[in-house]
């Protein structure tokens, strides 16, 4: 069991810093689905060993597909299966994995059989209707087992061949992603009319991505439709993944809340992951930012500024910029959050408490908060069981003594050594 508790110590002065993250949870999940769709064996390297992804590398191995692990080299070999399903019955849990649930949702449509999928209390607090929808739409029958919009989902199919579907785009851009991935696989293609904005649209740009390098493609029309040819075939290949850009904006923001430097090792200018864009937000705040072709380095000012941003489509780090807020000279406002107060806790609310709770004065509205210049004071900083209230809230330590993080093996679900990680870059040493 993880210590419950643990004791973030305040740096002496700005930290200097050369670091590597562990890869990417939103590579590693979309590259495990595609290899399993791919006819032949796929080696992907730098691959993320956290609950997330075990979950998913699981689930495939009940559906009939022979997954290999190396932990200690970060290396996962899939033996694909063109496209097809072995299993017609399976029952999977997933835990808290947002992208296991969605993505296997789509996933097992292709299959042939009845197929049920679970999670935590939390997951089944999560929606996912949007996305059977779409699948009813496309002749799947996809139900909530409850009826309660959320999980757990029942899948029954004879097999998907594709079609059009409507789904709106305000909630999450994951269930595009679930069908998009399984698109090249169907006989017809997909074509997906997106109902209003979509949010997180740089997660679309990365499925993109993932699916160019093993063969397949997508294309899109200002993200209001997407289009999937059917009968492609995606070839098994070599795969590197990404460092996980999510988990570097925790090691940036250190960088400019002590008025150091940080480089990030693997990341550089090629990044296909959207919230690579957190070091503009930086920017922005008086930092100073170096971007190389293997690296990406920030360097803190003296005195962060405040800032009013808009972080819709990279709202995983808006937990980061909420936890440095209060050390900037001006009000920081974040905006367009209003989609994450259903992700693995309302993220507009948690903040808000534990932010006040250490003595800072924050807004809550439906779809942002603002946060006035503070010098926070120690506390328990409770983390709802969301592993990036856990790592954001750490930093507000690096500045205040006494601060304490709740349930911090959390973070497991990511990044399951982040607070080592933390010690060696502030050369400090936590305890339980």
């Amino acid at each position: 069991m993880p210590n419950s508790s643990r004791l973030i110590h305040p740096v002496s002065g700005p930290i200097e810093a050369e670091v590597s993250v562990p890869g990417s949870k939103s590579d590693t999940n979309r590259a495990l689905i595609v290899a399993a769709l791919a006819e032949g064996r796929s080696v992907l390297t730098g691959a993320l060993f956290s609950d997330d992804t075990r979950y998913m590398m699981d689930a495939l191995r009940q559906l009939g597909f022979v997954v290999a692990a190396d932990e200690p080299a970060h290396t996962l070999t899939v033996d694909g299966l063109g496209g097809h399903i072995s299993a017609d019955r399976a029952d999977l849990f997933v835990g808290l994995a947002g992208t296991a649930m969605r993505f296997l949702t789509a996933f097992v449509a292709l299959g042939q059989g009845r197929y049920r999928i679970d999670g935590t209390e939390r997951m089944r607090q999560r929606p996912i209707q949007p996305l059977l929808d779409s699948l009813n739409q496309l002749g799947v029958c996809a139900v909530s087992e409850y009826g309660t919009g959320c999980p757990p989902v029942v899948v029954e199919s004879k097999g998907m061949t594709g079609g059009t579907a409507r789904m709106a785009g305000h909630q999450s851009s994951q269930y595009f992603t679930a069908l998009l991935l399984v698109g090249p696989c169907t006989p017809k293609g997909l074509d997906i009319e997106v109902e209003g904005a979509m949010v997180h649209t740089p997660y679309i740009d990365l499925t993109a991505t993932v699916m160019r390098r093993f063969g397949a493609m997508m294309r899109h029309e200002n993200y209001r439709r997407l289009y999937v040819p059917g009968a492609q075939r995606y070839r098994a290949t070599a795969y590197s993944v990404e460092p996980d850009a999510s988990a570097a904006s925790y090691f940036f923001a250190a960088a400019a809340l002590t008025g150091g430097r940080v480089r990030v090792h693997g990341l550089g200018r090629e990044c296909a992951q959207g919230d690579i864009r957190f070091v503009e937000v930086l920017e922005k705040m008086g930092c100073r930012v170096c971007r190389e072709k293997d690296a990406v380095e920030v360097t803190g000012p003296s005195k962060l500024r405040g800032i009013d941003v808009d972080m819709g489509d990279i709202s995983d780090t808006a937990l980061t910029l909420a936890a440095i807020a209060p050390f900037a000279n001006g009000p920081v406002i974040i905006r367009g959050l209003g989609h994450t107060r259903l992700q693995e806790t309302d993220r507009v609310a948690a903040p808000v408490a534990e932010l006040r709770k250490l003595g800072v004065s924050v807004e809550e509205h439906p779809d942002a908060i603002v946060i006035q210049p503070a010098a926070p004071h120690g506390g328990e900083v409770e983390t709802y069981d969301d592993h990036r209230m856990a790592m954001s809230f750490a930093l507000i330590g690096l500045r205040t003594p006494g601060v304490v993080i709740l349930n911090p093996g959390c973070t497991a679900k990511t990044f399951p050594d982040f607070f080592e990680r933390l010690d060696q870059a502030t050369g400090q040493s936590s305890g339980g």
